[in-house]
């Protein structure tokens, strides 16, 4: 049996999102802080959920680890990537690992109960790196920064919310394998056809419908061997 479309997708798009969103969780660069008074203006601030680093744009001179001065880190949006985001990457792992067990491409067969669970699990993850993802762009200029600076959206947050979204995708598309599953509970089963032994008729052959109403009644011929449908 083909693998179906939506086990297909579902297994492109979600190892897609959790790269995406383990380099948005690893990168330090959700915001971007810019023109920051008294720095030269080449300047450029990168905040991540883990690190703020400072770059210089003329000579690319980065220097990360740099000391949180205006309580960046405990703000509440931060907090909450910092937990959910790497939980979401666990949770990914465990349903890509549901997901292979229910495509089970080397068999014939696939199992679409766990397939679909599978797309549940990883709908989940995603929904759990998009509400951090979300909150974070939602407070972006609410954070602490220096004042008079300008503050833009870093490509880790980007890649974060494109990783959720793809994750989200796949998680749906597996999940419709609930609706085979439904079909094939709801399919009728068939009665086996019985299978004729051999030698279990009669062997004589019949000219016309006469001989066989014939046979019948004298009972010679069949009483536990009726004639064949070939001999009509």
């Amino acid at each position: 049996m083909r693998t179906p479309t939506e086990m297909i997708v579902g297994l492109v798009l979600c190892p897609c999102g959790l790269l995406l969103t383990l380099t948005g969780t690893l990168a330090p660069s959700w915001r971007q802080v810019s023109l920051v008074p008294n720095e030269p203006m080449d300047v450029v601030w990168e905040q991540g959920i883990w690190d703020i680093c400072r770059e210089r744009q003329s000579t690319h001179d980065r220097l990360c680890g740099q000391a949180d001065q205006l309580g960046y880190f405990e703000q509440v949006p931060v907090r909450v990537a910092q937990g959910l985001m790497p939980s979401s990457l666990v949770v990914t792992l465990v349903g890509l690992v549901v997901a292979a067990l229910g495509v089970r491409c080397w068999q014939p067969e696939p199992r679409h109960l766990v397939a679909g669970v599978s797309g549940l699990v990883l709908l989940l993850s995603g929904l759990m790196s998009l509400v951090p993802s979300s909150w974070y762009t939602q407070e972006l200029w609410a954070l602490p920064a220096p004042s008079g600076s300008t503050l833009t959206v870093g490509y880790s947050l980007v890649l974060s919310y494109l990783g959720s979204c793809l994750e989200i995708l796949g998680g749906l598309a597996l999940a419709l394998s609930f609706h085979h599953c439904c079909k094939e509970r709801r399919a009728p089963k068939l009665p086996p056809t019985p299978v004729t032994e051999a030698g279990s008729c009669s062997s004589r052959a019949y000219n016309n419908p006469w001989d066989v109403l014939e046979d019948e009644q004298d009972g010679q011929r069949w009483g536990s061997s009726p004639p064949c449908d070939s001999d009509l």
